[in-house]
């Protein structure tokens, strides 16, 4: 391709709304424009990614035996209705009406449509396990959209679906599919990525997880252990590092004017926070909820609606409080309306004493045992509360470490969630009627499109890894005027092309600043620089993007040094 007709020009500013880099470099290089919030046309750069990304996704799934289709974008509500996925999700998913008033979504995955794709055809074990897998349009409304391609509206995904007979071929598949999804990122150029536990969130089913490119500007929060234990703040579950000091002394008010934040307590009565407890109010589908909690931790929510079994959690206004008893500020859990609200005693406050509310204005109370005290009241007990770093290891007891990530994928064994609802069944060897058993396995494109970005830049641009380079060579002559240069550069376009070498020839006569700056923010591996200084020694310069130093070579023997240098680029992707 010559860049005078290449549709996409590169930029010298950055985008005043960019904060990752990944969005500036893919605005400046031209390889996409911003059409709506969070929506984006590819450029024929970025398209060129992007299909070099899916490529390497396809050949994977079809490794493991996985069968591509392609589902519709538009779904009928009916379908989401029948797992109760259409009332349930909020505004996220985009809701309208067609033409006859018949309700309609755009899809922002595809459970409900693969098990309508399957159940009609699939009715026996004999047909069992099986993959699915397509690379489609999604749709998700939003609410804060940032990052360029990194979190979007409408977005490329390859999402697949497992079908199976039992548990054990389940996990089995799991794992495979697990194991395709590290060699996916590995040949797409990450250098730092790992797979962690993870909540299933609206997905549902049981066991899932997320693989994280670990890296700064990520927005999710991770705890690592050098034991291999690795998790996502929502589920991960880091001990208490302290012992609690418990107290048999009773419990004694103590006057604490204005004093409502466990800050201004710990400091008027000179205790630290970690020996407060603290009462979070929610109000939720099941009703309003407390949870007392150390005063030095957050509440987890994730785990807090995993205990309860509800789907959805908002803090609860004073008025609610007061309804049960409780006064904003200075609550307690004694003494409460126990038909009026349900108790959660976070394992975190379950052994020890510690000051909390008295439900008195300007009161607390000292000593305050949960384990001698809650005896009478109607509780539950959990572990709801938030890891912090720092926090031991459950599997080993070493101290947590705390890392940022960007999720690239996830996978979730799904059970019968969407089967049983949608009367997925299969006769079995008996010939019994049973639901199908399923897994769900997605990657964004775009994202994992930006991440490689992330993790392999400098101060100028990509350095695309070449396996998903736009291009493989990128070809400068410098002074066009030049009839040696011309000729020069001409012969070695059409060396590469016969020779399957993916070249971009910059053939539009600009300052050699100029040419260098833009072949840096395209980012292709590989630089080949025809020059009047090198040509009157026979020689083209040849340089590796990312690096200071280059060499040269003679003309003649510049395709060979070109396709070695490639083959050495590619080898080091391959699993």
């Amino acid at each position: 391709m010559r860049m005078s007709h290449f549709v996409g020009k590169q930029l010298k500013e950055d985008p005043k709304d960019a904060q990752m880099v990944s969005h500036k470099f893919l605005i400046r290089g031209g390889y996409i424009r911003q059409l709506s919030t969070g929506i984006y046309s590819f450029l024929p750069l970025g398209f060129r990614v992007k299909m070099k990304i899916e490529e390497i996704i396809r050949e994977a799934m079809n490794a493991v035996g996985g069968q591509e289709v392609v589902m519709p974008v538009v779904h009928p509500a009916d379908i989401w209705k029948e797992t109760g996925r259409f009332d349930a999700i909020d505004e996220s998913l985009l809701r309208f009406k067609d033409r006859s008033d018949k309700d309609h979504v755009l899809a922002m995955t595809h459970e409900e449509a693969a098990v309508h794709l399957v159940r009609n055809d699939v009715n026996s074990y004999k047909q069992l396990p099986f993959m699915i897998y397509q690379i489609q349009t999604k749709f998700r409304d939003e609410a804060r959209s940032r990052g360029g391609l990194i979190r979007v509206r409408e977005f490329t995904m390859k999402d697949a679906y497992s079908f199976h007979s039992g548990s054990a071929c389940l996990e089995e598949f799991y794992a495979v599919m697990h194991e395709a999804y590290m060699r996916i990122f590995k040949r797409s150029g990450l250098k730092n990525f790992i797979s962690v536990q993870s909540d299933s969130g609206i997905m549902g089913g049981g066991v899932s997880h997320e693989f994280m490119s670990v890296n700064p500007a990520g927005e999710d929060t991770l705890f690592l252990c050098e034991c291999g234990y690795n998790a996502n703040r929502e589920i991960a579950d880091g001990r208490l590092p302290q012992k609690a000091v418990q107290s048999d002394r009773p419990l004694e008010e103590v006057a604490t004017p204005g004093k409502k934040t466990i800050q201004d307590v710990s400091e008027f009565l000179k205790i630290t926070p970690r020996e407060t407890a603290k009462c979070v109010f929610y109000t939720s589908e099941k009703g309003l909820i407390l949870v007392v909690i150390r005063g030095d931790r957050e509440v987890n929510e994730t785990r807090l609606k995993t205990h309860l079994q509800i789907e959805k959690l908002s803090y609860a206004d004073d008025e609610t409080i007061r309804n049960c008893g409780a006064v904003p500020g200075y609550a307690s859990p004694l003494g409460l309306d126990n038909d009026k609200i349900s108790i959660v005693l976070d394992s975190s406050v379950a052994e020890g004493s510690y000051v909390c509310g008295a439900n008195k204005e300007n009161t607390h109370i000292k000593h305050f045992t949960p384990s001698r005290d809650m005896k009478e009241v109607p509780h539950t007990e959990a572990s709801v509360y938030t890891t912090m770093e720092g926090d031991l290891c459950p599997e080993c007891g070493k101290p947590l470490s705390m890392a940022r990530g960007i999720e690239i994928g996830n996978i979730f064994q799904l059970g019968t969630k969407y089967s049983a609802p949608m009367k997925a069944l299969f006769l079995d060897e008996k010939g019994e009627s049973r639901e199908m058993i399923m897994a769900s396995y997605g990657i964004g494109v775009g994202r994992l499109m930006a991440t490689i970005i992330e993790d392999n830049h400098d101060d100028y641009g990509p350095i695309w890894p070449a396996a998903v380079a736009p291009f493989t060579v990128h070809l400068n002559a410098l002074n066009l005027k030049e009839e040696e240069v011309r000729k020069t550069a001409e012969a070695l376009y059409e060396t590469f092309i016969q020779n399957g070498i993916e070249v971009l020839f910059d053939d539009r006569d600009e300052r050699p600043g100029s040419q260098f700056s833009d072949a840096d923010l395209i980012g292709a591996p590989l630089r080949v620089i025809v020059s009047m200084r090198n040509l009157e020694k026979g020689e083209v310069e040849i340089k590796r993007r990312g690096e200071k130093t280059s060499t040269t070579v003679p003309v003649n023997e510049s395709l060979s040094k070109v396709k070695g240098l490639l083959a050495e680029l590619l080898s080091s992707s391959e699993i």
